[in-house]
């Protein structure tokens, strides 16, 4: 991937504003909720058969802090994200048989997540536009085992 002056730097100030324990929670809350056929990968979780107890299962939470977190990766490898996320990509293929296109539909909650915690004065259109090459170019190198 090839970053512009103006993208890298709104994707790592946008990063540095960030609370992992905040977006990552809220993204994967809604991930299941709102997709849940993803449910199934998530069976050690205990109890998430419905909204309620999706939203108050701290090991969904953890996940979704988890996952955020590894995002710090891709911040720090943004010229060879493919590179640095390839044995995960590995993992969640063969080991997790994970759809890839879950990493997408992930992708797009972290990103309404984002959006609604920083509002359209700080995540504004050019941001978003960062932030979404930043996070296809995320799932794309998490899908790459796939191909």
């Amino acid at each position: 991937v090839e970053w512009t002056d103006a993208e890298r730097t709104a994707i790592l100030t946008l990063w540095k504003k960030i609370n992992i324990d905040e977006i990552g929670p809220c993204a994967m809350r809604r991930l299941l909720i709102v997709s849940p056929w993803t449910q199934r990968h998530f069976s050690t979780f205990g109890n998430i058969s419905t909204n309620a107890a999706i939203m108050d299962n701290d090991l969904v939470a953890k996940h979704g802090s988890t996952v955020m977190g590894g995002l710090d990766r891709a911040i720090k490898n943004m010229d060879d994200i493919k590179g640095a996320y390839r044995e995960l990509s590995k993992k969640h293929s063969d080991q997790l048989h994970v759809d890839p296109d879950n990493f997408r539909l992930l992708a797009e909650c972290i990103t309404l997540c984002v959006a609604g915690k920083f509002g359209p004065k700080e995540f504004t259109a050019d941001v978003h536009e960062a932030w979404y090459k930043f996070l296809a170019a995320v799932t794309s190198a998490l899908s790459r085992q796939y191909h």
